[in-house]
């Protein structure tokens, strides 16, 4: 059994390595080469990048694609370019402009990992008879009698099991995540010991179709009917002011309401059906039960019986709560105290044992219930 946990002996073990031509999956990339495995890096052009700001830091663009191809060379493997920007732009954009343009607040990452990472890709490493396919992402994968589960990160602070919360079990069985027990300085230090090209590379910090941050105006060039101007109402129903289009407010927000008042004032609902921001105080955002749609289970039935834990945020923390799995969805119980949940997030389930903090699975948050209201 080689360290891949695949009985064969390495040099005849052909893997797949997902490049994004960032620092992270470069060097698993150098670490499976130098381990001595038959590897094939992949790098997924995504969009069309040529009128994308030179100034944003994002994955999937042209620079990254020659960064990839430059490490490949370095360490002497063959590098293939895989162009998905039509089931991209179908399945990641134009559901990110949906969710918005319905009231939400959507995560395109985890989209793009649902559909053309760790399905496209995926099916693409079978066809080339690949015996795993290997990636950069920070979280741990730990196989027990041929039962593959996911972990979160040794470096909890780059963790992204909450991204990762909709990969089937076949997927898992077949993926392997080499920077899991590592942390971030340390993948950097074995870059530069390498003298890998991306050694120094900035992190990608904006979704990789959002220049600079500004999904407003991805949203304005394909759906400029989002911008019409609407109602903002408090609790009680009143008019107290009118917003510019529901696609400039989401959930918990305070900035930018322009409203006075002899208190903050936070967006608590958004009603895309009427066109409508409702407005309330701080404690009107704490929600105690939501209700979740397209689940993806990790975890056996009977492990759901006890008091687990959830994130409803990716920069969030654990929180206890009870979940009632129904055949198509799910209803969470959350028994700490959160603010400012949205519909369009997900909600990733964990529970704890001697290995860490085990996913579950998770699913999209549709319907959120506080004090208040209910969205």
């Amino acid at each position: 059994m080689n360290s891949l946990g695949i009985n064969k002996p390495k040099k005849e073990t052909k893997v797949v390595v997902a490049m994004s031509g960032g620092v992270d999956s470069s060097v698993v990339a150098a670490m499976m080469k130098r381990e001595g495995y038959n590897v094939t890096g992949i790098t997924l052009k995504l969009y069309d990048d040529s009128k994308q700001s030179k100034e944003g830091r994002q994955c999937c663009a042209g620079q990254d694609i020659l960064d990839a191809k430059r490490v490949s060379e370095k360490i002497n493997i063959n590098h293939k370019i895989l162009f998905y920007q039509k089931k991209f732009k179908s399945e990641v954009i134009d559901s990110f402009i949906d969710s918005y343009a319905s009231g939400e607040t959507p995560i395109p990452c985890v989209q793009c990992n649902q559909t053309v990472k760790f399905r496209d890709l995926f099916k693409y490493a079978k066809e080339l008879k690949a015996d795993a396919l290997i990636t950069g992402h920070y979280v741990s994968r730990v196989q027990v009698n041929g039962h593959a589960n996911m972990y979160r990160a040794k470096d909890q602070k780059r963790d992204q099991s909450y991204f990762l919360f909709s990969t089937t079990q076949e997927q898992l069985d077949y993926l392997r995540f080499p920077l899991g027990e590592i942390d971030k300085s340390e993948t950097r230090a074995i870059a530069e010991k390498l003298k890998l090209n991306v050694a120094s590379k900035p992190d990608s910090q904006d979704i990789c179709f959002v220049p600079n941050g500004d999904y407003s105006s991805v949203i304005k060039k394909f759906r400029p009917e989002s911008f019409k101007p609407g109602k903002i109402l408090d609790l009680e129903g009143h008019q107290i002011g009118e917003h510019d289009g529901i696609i400039n407010y989401t959930i918990g927000q305070r900035k930018g309401i322009k409203i006075a008042s002899n208190y903050p004032l936070y967006v608590v609902n958004i009603d895309a059906n009427k066109n409508t921001i409702f407005v309330g105080n701080k404690e009107c955002l704490e929600v105690k039960r939501i209700k979740l749609r397209n689940l993806n289970l990790l975890g056996l039935k009977k492990e759901f019986d006890k008091t687990l834990f959830i994130k409803v945020r990716s920069t969030g923390k654990l929180l206890k709560a009870k979940i009632n799995i129904m055949r198509t969805f799910a209803e969470v119980e959350i028994l700490d105290k959160e603010t400012g949940v949205s519909p369009g997030q997900a909600c990733v389930f964990y529970s704890k044992d001697d290995f860490g903090d085990k996913v579950l699975g998770g699913g999209w948050i549709q319907k959120t219930y506080n004090k208040n209201l209910s969205t």
